[in-house]
């Protein structure tokens, strides 16, 4: 483990040159106070209910629809565009600090676009609540034949780097894209109003300095990711998602349009700014650090531009007697652990495999947030706004001043990260001093298979799911491939039509951070700044397999084949519900009124509706079979395991009472449930259960603080309804109202990750993926006699990537897991159908092979209970 603070010293080669007109870089500071996390915005894991009706954040029910976006490569610069001026609103939340509100960053814009030739702002896609995003482009004008020409050199970069590295003219020619996302948390306001004067000054500057920055770079603000934060006082968009842990997800509008900058633009170097940290703090990060970078190549140029945004930042002249600012900070440099870039969701691990050598959070100082934002003087909070917009500026300034003065090596080393990809160079370790305290602690690799298989035929999990991990690959500018015929490799024959990802390519470290199961780190570092374990491949619910050995004959996939398909045989229709797409097409079918069956983990649709079904499966791109001698996996007559055609419960829509975190209420959402959210305010103000079929409680919701009336209402419910919970709050739910008989133990409350799981047949465990994910995780015991293993942690492991460790007593690691319940079922002596989870099924969106578990349990839940027995 590193020591607290770093000695250091800095090498001529990591010395920026100054240059007229920039800012020139100081000897740095003496290193600073280590970093400390500010948990002032709550905890990651919300454990509040998001918003309810009656609440001044509630959600919007589905996600905005997308503009079309496209980056052009045939317009020249400027593109002046007239930007659509939103509505004046007087309670934006950036007033009060004197910050540009987001209806003034439109017209703003749109004035710098007539007042010179180097600006042009574009809508690139809009919010969760529907409010356009800003891309600016700040450069020198260019013909369109000269942007045609940069985008040419752009392409040759990524898709013929080893000829782009001999190219000694390349990098004279090539503009070096700089990309700046401001304001990604809505309540860290000033990185936008930082943005918005640093394009001002770079319009109207006469200094020569800029022009010639301006001939040999372009400059793109995302000017604020999350305007309706902004508007709102939120760090959350309007659909409650923290933008800054979405990026391999991309379950949010927002994101996507900031993928979609970074592929189109590759950028060389980037900026997210965030507050408030007191020090600024500046990265690169403590260990432990991702596996899956060129990483020697990363921190040679992220600490060189670290060191000249501290020295700017320094030479602003705050201090902390005069100003509350202390010195800024590098984590790198200043701490041991805690403030990491291992997971790829954040924005600065994200963009380093598109290309970015040097990319950065940064945390401007002065609290103006939370509590701060309401308790305080608006005098006092827009003095401290002012001054986190000059730092947020400052460097900015000082990240292009780098990229001018390091131009050409950071164009090579972003050539050089596509080019030992795209010749499946091994993972390169990072050589001891390469930066001043680079030592074993920061040293982290990964082995890269030879490609990658997605099996075609009758071994695949589930061809829905195969089909969505292949087309978000391709969304995050992956190349997939499809066999045109059979092949070998290990020992084993995949079919055609198999889908490959040769890892011989020049993103591969983004393929591979998605498709590698990932790492156990627990061994290596105490504290995580946030989540350790992620894997598409073990979490999506497709069959994911790793190959040594490559020689098939493919062709590129821009789209994944169709797997929507419906049988010519006449008669009812079988849909085994074991995809989150499959979740979809079956509630469209129920929205519909079709007449469905439940028969132990599948639905059963009558031949009447087969034009429905077949609507559905093309739509979803889900398979249904001929029903015809259908057998349940499930035992028992509720599960109907030898049920012929149309046997099981009857199912209609499963109408959900929802006291719920953010992630799962869009989720439940996405799947097309109809949900009504609640917390234990909604039931006391006296809530209508008539139209409720399952209450589902993970957050906001105590059974303890309900009044008698609200109690009386709940108990009137549970004797017809179902019950499903999810965490800790949820398992004191089902405690406290008396549900099923379980002892609930945590394990370490930090712990989260990929696990080893083994299911049951039950009407819930019944077809899981062998793999789940745990944040805080649960396990019961003590089980009651009518209490069902759904699910149990798996007795080898169970941990296969992530952090969890003991507590300081040697409790709740994942040794005591082992082989312990994680999800189980059971009817209480009321009749309520009830489901506990200690895992976590819909967290942030992510593990979508685990959405249909949910679901399962929620069918099972009414259909066993008769709560749902009518329809539409």
């Amino acid at each position: 483990m590193r020591p607290l603070a770093r000695t250091f010293a800095v090498a001529v080669a990591l010395i920026v040159v100054p240059q007229a007109g920039l800012p020139a870089l100081a000897d740095p500071a003496e290193p600073a106070p280590p970093a400390v996390r500010d948990f002032g915005n709550g905890p990651e894991r919300n454990e509040v209910a998001a918003g309810t009706p009656g609440e001044a954040s509630a959600l919007r029910g589905a996600p905005s629809e997308e503009r079309p976006y496209g980056w052009s490569h045939d317009r020249g610069y400027p593109r002046r565009t007239r930007l659509p001026l939103p509505p004046e609103n007087p309670a934006d939340a950036s007033i009060k600090l004197g910050l540009v509100p987001y209806h003034g960053i439109a017209p703003k814009l749109n004035d710098l676009q007539w007042r010179g030739d180097r600006v042009s702002a574009e809508i690139i896609g809009s919010s969760a609540q529907g409010r356009d995003l800003y891309l600016v482009t700040v450069t020198a004008p260019e013909s369109a034949a000269q942007a045609r020409e940069q985008a040419r050199i752009r392409e040759r970069i990524e898709n013929d780097p080893a000829a782009a590295a001999r190219d000694r003219k390349l990098a004279r020619t090539y503009k070096a894209p700089i990309f700046v996302n401001g304001n990604i948390h809505g309540n860290e306001w000033e990185g936008a109003d930082a943005a918005l004067r640093t394009i001002e000054q770079l319009a109207t500057s006469t200094d020569p300095a800029v022009t010639d920055l301006l001939k040999r770079t372009r400059l793109y603000f995302n000017v604020t990711a999350n305007p309706d934060g902004r508007v709102n006082n939120a760090r959350q968009n309007g659909a409650g998602f923290d933008l800054n842990r979405d990026f391999v997800t991309a379950s949010q509008p927002e994101v996507r349009a900031m993928r979609q900058i970074m592929i189109d633009t590759q950028p060389v170097a980037m900026l997210d700014l965030h507050g408030y940290v007191n020090g600024t703090l500046i990265e690169p990060t403590t260990p432990p650090h991702g596996a899956n970078y060129e990483y020697d190549l990363f921190i040679t140029n992220t600490y060189a531009n670290g060191l000249g945004m501290e020295a700017a930042v320094n030479g602003l002249g705050y201090t902390p007697a005069k100003d509350g600012v202390e010195p800024a900070q590098i984590p790198f440099r200043d701490s041991a652990e805690g403030w990491d870039d291992w997971p790829p969701i954040f924005t600065p691990q994200y963009a380093p495999f598109h290309g970015a050598v040097a990319a950065h959070t940064v945390e401007i100082p002065l609290r103006v947030n939370g509590s701060v934002y309401d308790q305080t003087p608006a005098e006092e909070l827009r003095r401290r706004s002012a001054v986190n917009t000059d730092v947020a500026a400052a460097a900015i300034r000082a990240t292009y001043g780098f990229v001018r003065s390091r131009h050409d090596r950071l164009i090579a080393d972003q050539i050089e990260v596509f080019r030992r990809g795209a010749a499946g160079e091994p993972s390169k370790p990072v050589p001891l001093g390469i930066v001043p305290g680079f030592g074993p602690e920061d040293v982290y690799t990964t082995t890269f298979p030879r490609a990658y298989v997605i099996p075609a035929g009758s071994g695949q999990r589930s061809a829905t799911a195969a089909a969505r991990l292949v087309d978000h690959l391709i969304a995050n500018d992956v190349r997939v491939e499809r066999a045109r015929s059979s092949f070998r490799s290990g020992g084993r024959t995949y079919p055609a039509g198999s889908y490959v990802v040769d890892m011989r390519q020049p993103k591969r470290g983004l393929a591979n951070v998605m498709l590698e199961p990932g790492a156990d780190i627990s061994p290596r570092v105490d504290a995580m700044y946030d989540i350790s374990g992620w894997s598409h491949a073990l979490l999506w619910g497709a069959t994911v397999e790793p190959v040594s050995s490559l020689r098939a004959g493919t062709v590129p996939v821009k789209v994944a084949a169709p797997t929507g398909s419906v049988p010519r045989a006449p008669g009812p229709l079988a849909l085994r519900v074991g995809d989150a797409k499959e979740v979809r097409a079956l509630n469209d079918l129920l929205a519909q009124g079709v007449a469905v069956t439940w028969n132990g983990g599948t639905a059963i649709v009558p031949a009447s509706a087969r034009h429905a079904a077949t609507t559905v499966a093309e739509h979803h791109g889900v398979a249904f079979t001929p029903a015809g001698g259908h057998a349940g996996t499930s035992s028992g007559a509720e599960a109907g395991t030898s049920a012929g055609p149309g046997a099981g419960a009857p199912l209609g829509q499963v109408r959900i009472a929802a006291a719920a975190s953010a992630d799962e209420l869009f989720t439940l959402r996405e799947l097309g449930f109809p949900v009504t959210p609640v917390s234990t305010a909604v039931l006391n103000a006296g809530f209508d259960w008539s139209g409720i079929d399952v209450l589902y409680v993970s957050s906001g919701l105590s059974h303890a603080a309900l009044n008698p009336a609200a109690r009386t209402a709940l108990e009137a419910f549970l004797a017809g309804g179902g019950v499903i919970t999810r965490g800790q709050t949820g398992a004191r739910f089902n405690t406290d109202a008396g549900l099923l008989t379980a002892t609930t133990v945590p394990g370490r409350g930090d712990a989260n990750g990929v696990v080893r799981t083994v299911s049951s047949g039950g009407p819930v465990g019944g077809g899981s993926p062998a793999h789940s994910f745990v944040y805080s995780p649960l396990w019961f015991t003590g089980l009651g006699p009518d209490v069902t293993v759904e699910q149990s942690y798996a007795a080898d492991g169970p941990l296969v990537s992530g952090h969890w460790r003991p507590d300081a007593q040697g409790a709740g690691g994942p040794d005591a897991a082992r082989g312990q319940a994680a999800v189980v079922s059971g009817r209480d002596e009321r009749g309520a159908a009830v489901v506990l989870f200690g895992t976590e099924p819909m967290f942030r969106n992510h593990p979508k092979g685990l959405f249909a578990q949910v679901a399962r349990a929620l069918y099972w839940s009414s259909s066993v209970t008769g709560a749902t027995v009518t329809t539409p």
